[in-house]
C-alpha cells in the first residue's frame, strides 16, 4: 500500500444495514465490500474503491476487514463472488479454509 497513514487512522464498520462493510479515514468513505449474508454463508458480492483511492491498497484493507470479522463470529463461510475477494484468497490461501464447499474451485 503506498499510503503512509497509520493504521489506526483507518475506521472499519460492518454496516449491517446495507449489506456492506466500509473503510474510512478522516470521515472520508475509501472502500467498501458489499455483501449478502443468508445465516449460512457470506456471499462478498463486491469489492469497490472510491475512484480517486484507487491504487493504495484499499480493497484489500476492507476484504482483509471482512474476512477477519466473519472468520471471528465463526458461524458463516464466504463465498467469493466479486473477482476481488476470489483473487483475494488466491493470495491468501491460509484463509481457504473458510470459503464454502465448492466456492473455491
Amino acid at each position: 500500500m503506498s499510503s503512509t497513514a497509520d493504521a489506526s487512522d483507518f475506521v472499519f464498520q460492518d454496516e449491517k444495514d446495507a449489506s456492506r462493510y466500509t473503510l474510512t479515514r478522516g470521515g472520508e468513505l475509501l472502500s467498501v465490500l458489499d455483501y449478502r449474508d443468508d445465516g449460512s454463508a457470506v456471499a462478498m458480492t463486491r469489492a469497490y474503491t472510491i475512484p480517486i483511492h484507487r491504487g493504495r491498497g484499499y480493497a484489500a484493507l476492507v476484504t482483509e476487514h471482512a474476512v477477519s470479522d466473519v472468520e471471528a463470529r465463526g458461524d458463516r463461510r464466504i463465498v467469493p463472488v466479486c473477482w476481488y475477494v476470489a483473487d483475494w484468497f488466491d493470495a491468501h490461501s491460509d484463509k481457504r479454509h473458510l470459503l464454502r464447499r465448492g466456492a473455491d474451485s
